[in-house]
């Protein structure tokens, strides 16, 4: 033997060990245990190579079980011949030892199997295979799982680089690996395959379906990629945070992320938004003046407040929203931030709707306090000239708003805009039929602010209590959701064919006077009940008209008070199971009724309706708003809707059920003397 072959190295031949000189093996004269070994590891094999003891006696082995050694007679044959296991990879490997802990080599009295969940999980996390039978520490283990412990030791000195797998171990990991990759796609939300989630799956995360999800991403650019997200997983973590109301926790444990990259993913594509999706569908200068006319404007509100006007002129409701926020231990902005009306501290949006329901602008979020009312948030707006709006409207346009914007109207009138407001009591218990009547022609077309903010408010983080250190991304939210409302939301109110005849048979009506709340004034039925017998309906009223539900709903004008009927009718018979009326003798075709609040228990309103030959004549209610002829209150429409329609039906009435019955009640005490059970007696 040469001098330079004295101090090789001897590696085995097989499993890459380096072997000492008491285990080398030589194959040189056992022709039998080289052909073995060529084809067991796929090589050819010369007889200077060792191996080690291990590796040979696979040989011997296979003497035993009887196997038979094939033959390779040729070039040709090797070629065509399948692979034989074992194959060696360049994989890292723990190799396989029972005298010591395979993760942190520690030699402890007792030593436990790594189950296959365990050893994959190493495989998976670090990149290191660790045999079947390998042995670690009990406290490695917990249900079947490697600890975070145990991972957090990472990769010892004594791992190595080169593994032997036979083909059955193999195919095992493979499978192994495909169940576990399989099992962590059906757990972690993926927003970037297309068979991943469905359509509805897009819809209950993000409130977009897939098709306005993908339209979305068009206008997104701004946004990096990384290994842990894409651009979609980006702005659907901001969606599901909007929607859901899911803190970074748990976002970073359904996207398999840290929570960091999770505030970093939420914070740029909130920045992508804001640059290049708001400005395209949300503010004044996105939208023209004209644009809104002609595409957002209901036809009954422009019949009902510019009729005959040459130039149409642009409609806004203007309404504030609140987002609650924590308390602060700044005492100044906790002042300034609480609100004396909701009792909490919040901040406040105000928003600038068209009367379709669409969104034209969020400014804001303002503070609280008194100072920041909603006629003072509107003067600041304009005295500011927020988003150049100044700019945009013109002479004769008109807000629509609530009592709330009174202290306003001065600096609207400066510049030629027009303010429609609800009237006020001063003093009175009642509205006059006038007042009356105008207040209805505006809260028939304020609704849609009200839905608008209700649709801001699906997206649940912004109904609840929001972190105070949110406060500066809170404006952007609501721009962000107030976009994707413009955009992927149908209109809230789009006119029907009947709106111009709705509209003419409003303003007739609004010049016209309650006749019947004259006579009760006059005659004083309402300060001489004994005049009125109570008596029940069903056999007094029979000549009372027989109306359909569509009939009913033109006589207030409106569905709402066709939808709380029903809980009025309930409410007003479930004592006894009759649904009394007051009748006068010398009165006929006249009927009234007692109709509980639904506000305050110690109040009942008094309410009549006069009728003729099938016909619902006139109507008054000593409610606030009960003297108008513009459409009727919600107790009249109840009294109608029972007498000439819900009786008649073949179905029995649905009450409205009682959740009360689940909950105790302390006003309900019961007395023991008169409860006649019997007390237990000692045998």
């Amino acid at each position: 033997m040469s001098s330079t072959s004295k101090y090789k190295p001897y590696s085995c031949i097989g499993c890459c060990k380096r072997i000492k000189t008491s285990e080398r093996r030589p194959l040189y004269g056992n022709q039998a245990l080289r052909k073995f070994l060529s084809k067991r590891f796929v090589k050819d094999l010369s007889e200077n190579d060792v191996v080690c003891n291990k590796c040979r006696q696979l040989y011997y082995f296979s003497l035993k079980q009887g196997s038979k050694i094939p033959e390779v007679h040729n070039t040709e044959d090797k070629e065509n011949a399948a692979p034989l296991d074992p194959v060696t990879l360049p994989i890292l490997s723990t190799g396989y030892r029972h005298d010591a802990c395979g993760i942190c080599e520690k030699k402890p009295r007792k030593l436990v199997v790594i189950p296959e969940q365990a050893r994959l999980e190493m495989f998976v996390q670090l990149g290191v295979f660790m045999k079947e039978g390998s042995r670690c520490c009990p406290s490695h283990i917990y249900g079947g799982h490697l600890t975070s412990e145990a991972l957090s030791y990472g990769v010892s000195e004594r791992v190595r680089k080169c593994t032997s797998l036979s083909n059955d171990n193999l195919r095992n990991l493979l499978d192994s690996l495909r169940n576990y990759a399989k099992k962590n796609a059906s757990t972690r939300l993926d927003f970037d395959s297309e068979t991943s989630l469905s359509d509805e799956d897009y819809r209950n995360l993000t409130g977009l379906t897939r098709a306005q999800f993908d339209d979305l991403m068009l206008n997104v650019e701004d946004i990096k990629t990384s290994k842990s997200r894409s651009i979609r997983t980006c702005v659907a973590i901001l969606l599901m945070k909007l929607r859901c109301a899911l803190d970074n926790k748990m976002l970073a444990t359904l996207f398999n992320m840290k929570k960091w990259q999770v505030r970093r993913a939420v914070s740029s594509a909130r920045r992508s938004l804001m640059k290049d999706f708001v400005p395209h569908n949300l503010g004044f200068g996105h939208i023209s003046r004209d644009d809104v006319i002609q595409k957002h404007t209901r036809p009954l509100a422009q019949e009902l407040f510019s009729p005959g006007m040459t130039e149409t002129p642009a409609l806004l409701v203007l309404d504030g929203t609140y987002i609650y926020i924590q308390k602060s231990n700044n005492f100044t902005f906790s002042r300034r931030s609480y609100s004396l009306h909701k009792h909490r501290p919040l901040v406040k949006p105000m928003m600038v709707v068209t009367t379709s329901g669409y969104i034209v602008s969020v400014l804001g979020p303002y503070l609280a306090d008194s100072k920041n009312n909603d006629a003072g948030i509107l003067t600041h707006m304009i005295e500011r000239n927020a988003e150049e709006m100044r700019n945009w409207l013109q002479d004769g346009d008109t807000f629509i708003v609530d009592r709330g914007f009174r202290d306003s109207a001065d600096i609207l009138a400066d510049i030629g805009i027009r303010m429609e407001m609800p009237s006020f009591l001063k003093g009175a218990k009642q509205h006059s039929t006038e007042e009356s009547n105008s207040s209805r022609l505006i809260t028939k077309v304020r609704w849609v602010v009200e839905s608008a903010n209700g649709r801001i408010k699906r997206w649940k983080y912004l109904d609840r209590t929001v972190s105070n250190n949110q406060i500066p991304f809170i404006a952007d939210y609501v721009r962000i959701v107030a976009a994707i409302s413009n955009r992927y939301c149908p209109p809230l109110s789009t006119g029907t064919d009947d709106d111009q005849a709705i509209a003419l048979k409003m303003r007739h009506l609004s010049q016209k006077g309650n006749e019947l709340r004259e006579l009760v004034e006059s005659e004083g039925w309402d300060r001489r009940p004994s005049q009125w017998k109570t008596l029940e309906a069903d056999s007094v009223a029979l000549d009372f008209p027989i109306l359909s539900e569509d009939e009913i709903r033109n006589i207030p004008l409106g569905t709402y008070q066709v939808k709380m009927a029903r809980a009025y009718t309930h409410e007003h018979f479930q004592e006894d199971g009759a649904y009394d009326i007051l009748i006068a003798e010398d009165k006929p075709n006249i009927i009234g009724a007692k109709i509980q609040s639904r506000h305050v228990s110690a109040k009942k309103y008094l309410c009549w309706i006069r009728h003729s030959e099938g016909v619902i004549i006139s109507w008054y209610c000593k409610c606030k708003a009960g003297s108008r002829v513009v459409g009727c209150c919600a107790h009249i429409t109840s009294v109608l809707w029972y007498l000439s329609f819900a009786r008649h039906q073949s179905e029995p009435l649905k009450g409205v059920r009682n959740w009360a019955d689940h909950l105790e009640d302390a006003a309900r005490v019961v007395d023991e003397s008169d409860s006649g059970a019997e007390s237990p007696t000692e045998e």
